[in-house]
């Protein structure tokens, strides 16, 4: 009897323990309504730095532009929804996500596993190489950058990869500013010897403005740029890489990536 008894209490335990998975794996699917409440709302909220092109910067009309924002119009037409662009502080945009101010951070953000840590990140979209540019024609490479003093935005994943580099800890000075337009302002004015930025931002900066710098081509890291959602957030992360898949399979994105980056 204690035998059947022993049995019957383990196989109700199992079904109790069966029954709870279940209903928490049903909890978890219910609480995720991230998706139903943007198309609720009718608003989709990206988070930016507005001062990053050519991924999300201010025009002459002082108008939200760039690759990004064009990317993410489409998939908020494809969903249904309008968009809203908020600016944030690049440096606090972790926070800006997990208080709701925002619905994701799109902008050209470097995945590192940091952030795949503290956020719910989309599909990579887009590769990048981060790069020194310079003004002085006689820093020709990685050496002569010793003792020089280099810019970079602060919070930024150059930041830290910067400062963890040999380069980094053989310059005079790493000169942390809020945006990349201002440390390349810098360079201009001969404040630094060397921006470390974004491939993609530099050269479009270059091209925009027409400065004869270079880019040198020793980098330090090649990366991907991917979409920051809250780390409960996988059905809206899910819909807007779906969205992405669709445009990348019908051309739409290779259409957008033309008309910023000329391919």
């Amino acid at each position: 009897m204690k035998k059947i008894f022993a049995m019957f209490a383990a196989f109700a335990c199992a079904a109790v323990l069966s029954a709870c998975n279940e209903q928490k794996a049903e909890s978890k699917a219910q609480a995720d309504e991230s998706l139903n409440k943007v198309k609720a709302a009718g608003v989709f909220v990206l988070g930016l730095d507005d001062s990053f092109p050519p991924m999300g910067f201010r025009d002459k009309d002082n108008s939200i532009v760039g690759f990004d924002i064009d990317l993410a119009a489409e998939v908020c037409t494809r969903l249904g929804v309008k968009l809203k662009t908020q600016p944030i502080s690049w440096d606090a945009k972790e926070q800006e996500l997990n208080t709701g101010n925002i619905d994701c951070i799109w902008n050209g953000m470097s995945v590192d596993s940091a952030r795949a840590a503290a956020m719910n990140l989309s599909d990579p979209y887009l590769k990048n190489r981060m790069i020194f540019t310079v003004k002085d024609k006689s820093l020709t490479n990685l050496e002569s950058l010793k003792g020089k003093k280099i810019a970079v935005q602060n919070g930024s994943t150059a930041q830290k990869l910067l400062d963890a580099s040999d380069v980094g800890k053989a310059a005079k000075e790493i000169v942390p500013f809020d945006d990349n337009q201002t440390a390349l302002m810098d360079l201009d004015k001969g404040g630094v010897d060397a921006v470390f930025l974004d491939e993609i931002v530099a050269k479009y900066w270059i091209v925009t403005n027409a400065k004869d710098y270079t880019v040198l081509e020793e980098g330090l890291s090649d990366e991907v740029y991917a979409i920051g959602f809250r780390k409960k957030d996988r059905a809206l992360r899910d819909a807007v890489n779906s969205t992405l898949a669709a445009m990348k399979a019908d051309g739409k994105f290779d259409e957008i990536s033309a008309k910023w980056f000329g391919k």
